[in-house]
Protein backbone atom coordinates (compact mmCIF):
# COMPACT_ATOMS: atom_id res chain seq x y z
CA UNK A 1 0.00 0.00 0.00
CA UNK A 2 1.07 3.49 -0.91
CA UNK A 3 0.08 6.95 -0.29
CA UNK A 4 -1.35 10.02 -2.61
CA UNK A 5 2.04 12.20 -2.66
CA UNK A 6 0.01 15.22 -4.23
CA UNK A 7 -2.53 14.89 -1.20
CA UNK A 8 0.35 14.63 1.19
CA UNK A 9 1.87 17.65 -0.67
CA UNK A 10 -0.92 19.58 -0.06
CA UNK A 11 -0.64 19.56 3.67
CA UNK A 12 2.59 20.90 3.73
CA UNK A 13 2.05 25.11 3.61
CA UNK A 14 5.90 26.01 2.70
CA UNK A 15 5.74 23.91 -0.74
CA UNK A 16 3.26 25.91 -2.14
CA UNK A 17 6.33 28.42 -2.94
CA UNK A 18 6.81 25.91 -6.32
CA UNK A 19 10.18 25.11 -5.39
CA UNK A 20 11.71 21.75 -5.58
CA UNK A 21 12.76 21.15 -1.91
CA UNK A 22 15.15 18.44 -2.13
CA UNK A 23 17.44 19.39 0.88
CA UNK A 24 15.83 17.46 4.00
CA UNK A 25 18.27 15.83 5.43
CA UNK A 26 18.85 19.56 6.76
CA UNK A 27 15.65 19.61 7.98
CA UNK A 28 12.40 18.85 6.60
CA UNK A 29 9.05 20.88 6.48
CA UNK A 30 6.26 20.70 9.06
CA UNK A 31 2.43 20.17 7.81
CA UNK A 32 -0.39 22.05 8.87
CA UNK A 33 -1.25 19.67 11.72
CA UNK A 34 2.12 19.93 13.26
CA UNK A 35 1.84 24.14 12.60
CA UNK A 36 -1.64 24.12 14.77
CA UNK A 37 -0.96 21.93 17.67
CA UNK A 38 2.72 24.08 18.45
CA UNK A 39 0.43 27.35 18.46
CA UNK A 40 -3.07 25.52 19.76
CA UNK A 41 -0.21 25.45 23.09
CA UNK A 42 0.04 28.98 22.81
CA UNK A 43 -3.58 29.59 22.62
CA UNK A 44 -4.85 27.50 25.07
CA UNK A 45 -2.56 29.43 27.81
CA UNK A 46 0.83 28.09 29.36
CA UNK A 47 1.92 27.53 32.51
CA UNK A 48 4.26 24.41 34.14
CA UNK A 49 4.16 21.43 35.22
CA UNK A 50 3.35 20.07 38.86
CA UNK A 51 0.24 22.38 39.97
CA UNK A 52 -2.38 21.28 41.47
CA UNK A 53 -4.66 23.87 38.01
CA UNK A 54 -5.77 22.22 35.14
CA UNK A 55 -3.10 24.06 33.00
CA UNK A 56 -0.39 22.49 34.82
CA UNK A 57 -2.25 18.89 34.11
CA UNK A 58 -2.57 19.49 30.23
CA UNK A 59 0.99 20.51 29.81
CA UNK A 60 2.25 17.35 31.72
CA UNK A 61 -0.01 15.44 29.79
CA UNK A 62 1.87 16.75 26.63
CA UNK A 63 5.44 15.40 27.79
CA UNK A 64 3.47 12.04 28.28
CA UNK A 65 1.95 12.00 25.00
CA UNK A 66 5.45 13.15 23.30
CA UNK A 67 7.63 10.63 24.90
CA UNK A 68 4.73 7.75 23.99
CA UNK A 69 4.75 9.15 19.91
CA UNK A 70 8.42 8.78 20.38
CA UNK A 71 8.56 5.28 21.88
CA UNK A 72 5.77 4.27 18.99
CA UNK A 73 7.76 5.75 16.14
CA UNK A 74 10.86 3.84 16.85
CA UNK A 75 9.73 0.59 18.42
CA UNK A 76 10.73 1.17 22.13
CA UNK A 77 9.21 -0.90 24.64
CA UNK A 78 8.69 1.64 27.24
CA UNK A 79 8.26 5.50 26.63
CA UNK A 80 10.44 5.88 29.88
CA UNK A 81 13.00 5.50 28.13
CA UNK A 82 12.55 8.39 25.45
CA UNK A 83 14.92 11.63 26.91
CA UNK A 84 14.15 15.00 25.10
CA UNK A 85 16.65 17.94 24.24
CA UNK A 86 17.52 20.42 21.73
CA UNK A 87 19.08 18.66 19.22
CA UNK A 88 20.66 15.31 18.78
CA UNK A 89 24.33 17.48 19.00
CA UNK A 90 23.25 18.90 22.64
CA UNK A 91 22.06 15.34 23.62
CA UNK A 92 25.24 13.52 22.46
CA UNK A 93 26.96 15.63 24.65
CA UNK A 94 24.67 15.21 27.19
CA UNK A 95 24.88 11.38 27.20
CA UNK A 96 28.69 11.55 26.56
CA UNK A 97 29.35 13.20 30.07
CA UNK A 98 27.07 10.87 31.85
CA UNK A 99 28.59 7.60 30.66
CA UNK A 100 31.99 9.12 30.82
CA UNK A 101 31.53 9.44 34.56
CA UNK A 102 32.77 5.90 34.51
CA UNK A 103 35.34 5.49 31.99
CA UNK A 104 39.02 5.47 33.23
CA UNK A 105 42.68 5.44 31.62
CA UNK A 106 42.85 3.14 29.10
CA UNK A 107 39.12 2.36 28.63
CA UNK A 108 38.59 2.30 24.93
CA UNK A 109 35.72 4.04 22.79
CA UNK A 110 35.45 3.08 19.24
CA UNK A 111 34.25 5.99 17.05
CA UNK A 112 33.46 6.05 12.72
CA UNK A 113 34.64 7.57 9.69
CA UNK A 114 30.92 7.54 8.64
CA UNK A 115 29.27 9.13 11.20
CA UNK A 116 28.40 13.15 11.78
CA UNK A 117 30.77 15.15 13.90
CA UNK A 118 27.62 15.20 16.11
CA UNK A 119 28.61 11.62 16.98
CA UNK A 120 31.98 11.62 16.86
CA UNK A 121 33.59 14.98 19.01
CA UNK A 122 31.03 14.71 22.00
CA UNK A 123 32.90 11.51 22.35
CA UNK A 124 36.45 11.86 21.69
CA UNK A 125 36.30 14.87 23.98
CA UNK A 126 34.81 12.94 26.49
CA UNK A 127 37.19 10.53 26.17
CA UNK A 128 39.91 13.13 26.36
CA UNK A 129 39.05 14.10 29.50
CA UNK A 130 38.72 10.55 31.08
CA UNK A 131 41.73 9.70 29.47
CA UNK A 132 40.45 6.93 27.42
CA UNK A 133 41.65 5.82 24.30
CA UNK A 134 39.58 6.95 20.89
CA UNK A 135 39.59 4.30 18.27
CA UNK A 136 38.33 5.05 14.68
CA UNK A 137 37.15 2.44 12.53
CA UNK A 138 37.52 3.91 8.61
CA UNK A 139 34.94 3.79 6.10
CA UNK A 140 36.02 1.75 2.85
CA UNK A 141 36.76 4.52 0.57
CA UNK A 142 35.68 2.87 -2.65
CA UNK A 143 32.22 1.36 -1.55
CA UNK A 144 31.34 4.46 0.76
CA UNK A 145 30.47 1.52 3.47
CA UNK A 146 31.50 1.12 7.09
CA UNK A 147 32.02 -2.98 7.24
CA UNK A 148 30.80 -4.47 10.31
CA UNK A 149 34.17 -6.24 10.51
CA UNK A 150 35.66 -3.78 10.24
CA UNK A 151 34.32 -2.03 13.61
CA UNK A 152 34.14 -5.52 15.25
CA UNK A 153 37.74 -5.63 14.88
CA UNK A 154 38.71 -2.63 16.71
CA UNK A 155 36.54 -4.14 19.84
CA UNK A 156 37.68 -6.03 23.18
CA UNK A 157 37.30 -6.14 26.34
CA UNK A 158 38.16 -2.31 27.39
CA UNK A 159 35.74 -1.33 24.68
CA UNK A 160 33.51 0.61 26.71
CA UNK A 161 31.19 2.36 24.17
CA UNK A 162 30.88 2.23 20.02
CA UNK A 163 29.12 5.09 18.64
CA UNK A 164 28.00 4.81 15.13
CA UNK A 165 25.14 6.47 12.60
CA UNK A 166 22.55 4.43 11.26
CA UNK A 167 22.64 6.27 7.43
CA UNK A 168 25.15 8.68 7.14
CA UNK A 169 23.51 12.04 6.18
CA UNK A 170 26.39 12.58 3.68
CA UNK A 171 26.95 9.37 1.42
CA UNK A 172 23.63 7.30 2.30
CA UNK A 173 24.80 4.45 2.88
CA UNK A 174 23.26 2.23 5.88
CA UNK A 175 25.86 0.47 8.22
CA UNK A 176 24.44 -3.47 9.32
CA UNK A 177 23.76 -1.35 13.02
CA UNK A 178 21.94 -5.35 14.28
CA UNK A 179 25.68 -6.87 13.42
CA UNK A 180 27.57 -4.09 15.00
CA UNK A 181 25.40 -3.82 18.11
CA UNK A 182 25.74 -7.55 18.65
CA UNK A 183 29.57 -7.30 18.34
CA UNK A 184 29.37 -4.58 20.88
CA UNK A 185 27.59 -6.28 23.33
CA UNK A 186 29.58 -9.37 23.00
CA UNK A 187 32.86 -7.19 25.03
CA UNK A 188 29.94 -5.44 27.06
CA UNK A 189 29.97 -1.97 25.37
CA UNK A 190 27.05 0.12 24.99
CA UNK A 191 25.76 1.16 21.60
CA UNK A 192 24.91 4.71 21.16
CA UNK A 193 23.06 5.43 17.32
CA UNK A 194 22.56 8.42 15.40
CA UNK A 195 19.54 8.13 13.95
CA UNK A 196 18.82 11.61 12.46
CA UNK A 197 19.26 10.27 9.02
CA UNK A 198 17.72 6.90 9.43
CA UNK A 199 14.49 7.58 11.23
CA UNK A 200 13.12 9.51 8.91
CA UNK A 201 13.74 6.66 6.05
CA UNK A 202 12.57 3.19 7.89
CA UNK A 203 10.00 0.96 9.43
CA UNK A 204 12.31 1.84 13.03
CA UNK A 205 12.38 -1.27 15.36
CA UNK A 206 14.88 -0.46 18.54
CA UNK A 207 15.04 -4.20 19.66
CA UNK A 208 15.54 -5.59 16.27
CA UNK A 209 18.00 -2.36 16.23
CA UNK A 210 19.85 -3.78 18.92
CA UNK A 211 21.18 -0.07 19.95
CA UNK A 212 21.65 0.77 23.61
CA UNK A 213 20.80 4.22 22.96
CA UNK A 214 19.30 5.85 19.96
CA UNK A 215 19.04 9.38 19.07
CA UNK A 216 16.51 11.31 16.54
CA UNK A 217 15.64 14.91 15.43
CA UNK A 218 11.84 15.28 15.12
CA UNK A 219 12.64 18.15 12.47
CA UNK A 220 13.64 16.01 10.53
CA UNK A 221 10.82 14.00 10.32
CA UNK A 222 8.40 17.23 9.72
CA UNK A 223 8.50 18.10 13.30
CA UNK A 224 9.66 20.91 14.96
CA UNK A 225 13.60 21.40 16.42
CA UNK A 226 13.68 18.39 19.24
CA UNK A 227 15.32 15.85 19.20
CA UNK A 228 15.11 12.77 21.72
CA UNK A 229 17.35 10.01 22.62
CA UNK A 230 15.71 6.71 23.28
CA UNK A 231 16.84 3.55 25.49
CA UNK A 232 16.31 0.35 24.27
CA UNK A 233 15.81 -0.86 28.24
CA UNK A 234 15.30 2.16 30.31
CA UNK A 235 16.90 0.36 33.18
CA UNK A 236 20.17 1.57 31.40
CA UNK A 237 19.17 5.35 32.54
CA UNK A 238 18.63 4.63 35.82
CA UNK A 239 22.70 3.81 36.54
CA UNK A 240 23.65 7.19 34.75
CA UNK A 241 24.58 9.96 37.13
CA UNK A 242 23.48 13.17 35.57
CA UNK A 243 23.76 17.07 36.67
CA UNK A 244 20.54 18.62 37.52
CA UNK A 245 18.51 20.35 40.21
CA UNK A 246 17.90 18.21 43.20
CA UNK A 247 13.80 18.00 43.24
CA UNK A 248 14.44 16.21 39.53
CA UNK A 249 13.60 12.41 39.25
CA UNK A 250 13.38 9.89 36.64
CA UNK A 251 13.96 10.26 33.02
CA UNK A 252 13.49 13.88 33.01
CA UNK A 253 16.67 14.30 35.06
CA UNK A 254 18.80 14.12 31.25
CA UNK A 255 16.20 17.27 30.48
CA UNK A 256 17.26 20.79 31.71
CA UNK A 257 14.61 22.98 32.82
CA UNK A 258 10.96 23.32 32.02
CA UNK A 259 9.78 21.34 28.99
CA UNK A 260 9.20 23.27 25.48
CA UNK A 261 5.56 22.24 25.88
CA UNK A 262 4.76 23.68 22.11
CA UNK A 263 7.27 21.81 20.76
CA UNK A 264 6.71 18.56 22.58
CA UNK A 265 2.95 18.98 20.66
CA UNK A 266 4.70 19.62 18.04
CA UNK A 267 6.47 16.02 18.38
CA UNK A 268 3.48 14.17 19.03
CA UNK A 269 1.75 15.55 16.38
CA UNK A 270 4.39 14.62 13.52
CA UNK A 271 4.05 11.23 14.75
CA UNK A 272 0.41 10.98 14.05
CA UNK A 273 0.89 12.46 10.73
CA UNK A 274 3.49 9.57 9.46
CA UNK A 275 1.06 7.49 11.08
CA UNK A 276 -1.61 8.40 9.00
CA UNK A 277 -0.10 8.25 5.53
CA UNK A 278 -1.12 5.14 4.47
CA UNK A 279 -5.08 4.64 5.57
CA UNK A 280 -5.87 1.22 7.52
CA UNK A 281 -6.62 0.04 11.42
CA UNK A 282 -4.62 -0.74 14.34
CA UNK A 283 -2.73 0.86 17.24
CA UNK A 284 -0.44 3.72 16.58
CA UNK A 285 3.22 1.69 16.48
CA UNK A 286 0.96 -0.50 13.55
CA UNK A 287 -0.05 2.16 11.57
CA UNK A 288 3.31 3.50 11.64
CA UNK A 289 5.45 0.56 10.38
CA UNK A 290 2.53 0.62 7.60
CA UNK A 291 2.86 4.19 6.83
CA UNK A 292 6.82 4.16 7.04
CA UNK A 293 6.90 1.09 4.45
CA UNK A 294 5.00 3.39 1.81
CA UNK A 295 7.72 5.92 2.91
CA UNK A 296 10.40 4.11 2.50
CA UNK A 297 8.79 3.08 -1.03
CA UNK A 298 7.98 6.10 -2.85
CA UNK A 299 11.38 7.60 -1.70
CA UNK A 300 13.01 5.05 -3.00
CA UNK A 301 11.53 5.36 -6.67
CA UNK A 302 12.45 8.41 -6.42
CA UNK A 303 16.16 8.04 -5.91
CA UNK A 304 16.14 5.23 -7.96
CA UNK A 305 15.08 7.58 -10.28
CA UNK A 306 17.09 10.98 -9.57
CA UNK A 307 20.55 8.67 -9.80
CA UNK A 308 19.07 7.07 -13.09
CA UNK A 309 18.82 10.69 -14.21
CA UNK A 310 22.36 12.09 -13.59
CA UNK A 311 23.88 8.87 -14.29
CA UNK A 312 24.98 10.14 -17.85
CA UNK A 313 25.21 13.87 -17.31
CA UNK A 314 29.01 14.71 -18.38
CA UNK A 315 31.52 15.44 -15.94
CA UNK A 316 29.01 14.43 -13.16
CA UNK A 317 30.60 12.21 -10.31
CA UNK A 318 28.93 10.37 -7.60
CA UNK A 319 30.33 10.18 -3.93
CA UNK A 320 30.95 6.48 -3.04
CA UNK A 321 27.94 4.66 -1.81
CA UNK A 322 25.30 5.43 -4.56
CA UNK A 323 25.99 1.99 -5.48
CA UNK A 324 24.61 -0.07 -2.75
CA UNK A 325 21.30 -1.89 -3.16
CA UNK A 326 18.28 0.76 -2.01
CA UNK A 327 18.02 -1.63 1.21
CA UNK A 328 21.71 -0.38 2.07
CA UNK A 329 21.13 3.22 1.70
CA UNK A 330 18.89 6.55 2.28
CA UNK A 331 17.21 8.00 -0.61
CA UNK A 332 20.36 10.47 -0.30
CA UNK A 333 22.90 11.39 -3.72
CA UNK A 334 26.22 13.02 -3.26
CA UNK A 335 27.79 14.36 -5.98
CA UNK A 336 30.27 17.01 -7.97
CA UNK A 337 30.80 18.22 -11.13
CA UNK A 338 33.88 18.82 -12.89
CA UNK A 339 34.28 22.75 -13.94
CA UNK A 340 31.63 23.89 -10.91
CA UNK A 341 32.50 24.21 -6.92
CA UNK A 342 29.91 22.57 -5.15
CA UNK A 343 28.90 25.83 -3.78
CA UNK A 344 28.47 27.31 -7.52
CA UNK A 345 26.68 24.40 -8.37
CA UNK A 346 23.83 24.78 -5.41
CA UNK A 347 23.83 28.53 -6.60
CA UNK A 348 22.68 27.85 -9.98
CA UNK A 349 20.25 24.82 -8.53
CA UNK A 350 18.83 27.83 -6.72
CA UNK A 351 18.05 29.84 -9.34
CA UNK A 352 16.64 27.04 -10.89
CA UNK A 353 14.23 26.57 -7.96
CA UNK A 354 15.90 23.83 -6.89
CA UNK A 355 16.85 23.59 -3.04
CA UNK A 356 19.84 21.23 -2.54
CA UNK A 357 22.56 21.66 0.28
CA UNK A 358 26.60 21.71 -0.23
CA UNK A 359 29.64 20.99 1.75
CA UNK A 360 30.55 18.55 3.47
CA UNK A 361 27.33 18.16 5.64
CA UNK A 362 29.45 18.34 9.05
CA UNK A 363 30.12 14.45 7.87
CA UNK A 364 33.96 15.53 8.48
CA UNK A 365 34.90 11.95 8.49
CA UNK A 366 33.60 10.75 5.47
CA UNK A 367 34.49 13.86 3.34
CA UNK A 368 38.55 13.86 4.51
CA UNK A 369 38.54 10.57 4.10
CA UNK A 370 37.04 10.58 0.62
CA UNK A 371 39.69 13.71 0.09
CA UNK A 372 36.48 16.79 -0.36
CA UNK A 373 36.96 18.28 2.62
CA UNK A 374 39.01 21.35 1.05
CA UNK A 375 37.37 21.68 -2.08
CA UNK A 376 34.14 22.11 -1.12
CA UNK A 377 32.45 19.12 -0.65
CA UNK A 378 29.74 18.21 -3.09
CA UNK A 379 26.19 19.23 -3.55
CA UNK A 380 23.81 17.02 -1.66
CA UNK A 381 20.31 15.99 -2.87
CA UNK A 382 17.87 13.93 -0.08
CA UNK A 383 15.01 12.63 -1.48
CA UNK A 384 11.72 12.60 1.45
CA UNK A 385 7.97 11.54 1.58
CA UNK A 386 6.74 14.74 0.10
CA UNK A 387 9.12 15.19 -2.83
CA UNK A 388 7.71 14.13 -6.54
CA UNK A 389 9.02 13.08 -9.98
CA UNK A 390 8.76 16.78 -11.12
CA UNK A 391 11.15 17.83 -8.23
CA UNK A 392 13.16 15.04 -9.58
CA UNK A 393 13.06 16.22 -13.15
CA UNK A 394 14.04 19.87 -12.22
CA UNK A 395 17.06 19.24 -10.57
CA UNK A 396 18.85 16.78 -13.05
CA UNK A 397 17.72 19.14 -16.27
CA UNK A 398 19.21 22.12 -13.59
CA UNK A 399 22.42 19.87 -13.96
CA UNK A 400 22.05 18.95 -17.45
CA UNK A 401 22.57 22.64 -18.37
CA UNK A 402 25.49 23.64 -15.90
CA UNK A 403 27.21 20.53 -17.69
CA UNK A 404 26.77 21.26 -20.85
CA UNK A 405 27.77 25.04 -20.49
CA UNK A 406 23.84 26.50 -20.64
CA UNK A 407 22.92 28.11 -17.10
CA UNK A 408 19.30 27.24 -15.55
CA UNK A 409 17.96 30.76 -16.88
Amino acid sequence: MGFEVAAVRARFPALADGRAWLDGAAGTQVPESVIDAVTDVYRSGLGNQGAAFATSHRLGGLVADARRAVADLVGAPDPAGVVFGPSTTALTYRFAGALAAGWRPGDEVVLTELDHEANVGPWARAAERAGAVVRMAPLDRLSGTLRTETVAGLLNHRTRLVAVTAASNLLGTMPDVPAIAAAAREVGAVTYVDGAHHCPHAVVDLPALGADLYVTSAYKWYGPHLAAVVAREPGLLDGLAVDNLRPVTGTARFELGTNPFPALAGVAAAVDHLAGLVEGPGARRERLARSMAGVVRHERGLAGALLAGLRDVPGLSFLPGWEEPAGRRAPTVSFRLAGWSPAELAGELDRAGVNAWHGTAYALGAAEALGIAGSGGAVRASVNLYNDSSDVSRLVEAVRKCATGRGPG
